[in-house]
């Protein structure tokens, strides 16, 4: 099983990235997939979900924000982050069972980096 995280970086408070996560040696199209985050000195945070089908899920801190996406044929999904925010800065991954305490799967992480 590999889950493989890109699209991280610098970026100025206001902007924009795009992450990404390649997802191999699973049947993707059955699980639910989210985007978790973890900052310095603080515990793992969930910020989105997507399930079978389209219904997503968002944390409070990013609604609005953050646009969580999947296509199954290419076993990849998405994370779209707007208006970006230092409080955003984090490593962020790509993992299955969004909101799980112990998700079955989970990346290596890529770090979003939030900052002028």
């Amino acid at each position: 099983v590999q889950l493989v995280e890109s699209g991280g970086g610098l970026v100025q408070p206001g902007g924009s990235l795009r992450l990404s996560c390649a997802a191999s040696g699973f049947t993707f199209e059955i699980y639910p997939m989210g985007w978790a985050r973890q900052a310095p000195g603080k515990e793992l945070e969930w910020v989105a979900g997507i399930y079978v089908g389209t219904l997503t899920w968002y944390a409070d801190s990013v609604r609005g924000r953050f646009t969580i996406s999947r296509d199954n044929a290419e076993s990849t999904v998405w994370l779209q982050m707007n208006n970006l925010k230092p409080d955003d800065t984090a490593i962020y991954y790509c993992a299955t069972d969004p909101r799980a305490t112990i998700p079955r799967y989970r990346g290596q992480g890529t770090q979003v980096t939030v900052s002028s």
